[in-house]
């Protein structure tokens, strides 16, 4: 129980911090009604999430020449 406690804490602070950070907006479009005999009408809501673009491209790098000598042998040239 404690654990599934902590799984819901630590998804509100997620969906604070996107929301904090811009990555979700939230905006509602329609105002709930409550019902009186029947019906009644649930909000509705528009969610507005960012993207992440994520791509590849080829590189040469130097990568550093590494030797190991053993002690006492001379430094190869």
């Amino acid at each position: 129980m404690r654990a599934l406690l902590v799984l819901v804490g630590i998804a509100a602070l997620v969906l604070l911090a996107a929301l904090a950070l811009g990555f979700v907006r939230l905006d509602q479009t329609q105002t709930a009604q409550l019902p009186r005999l029947e019906g009644g009408q649930a909000p509705k809501f528009e969610a507005d999430v960012g993207s992440v673009a994520v791509g590849t491209e080829n590189k040469t790098v130097e990568v550093p020449r590494v030797q190991v000598r053993k002690p006492g042998e001379a430094p190869a040239n």
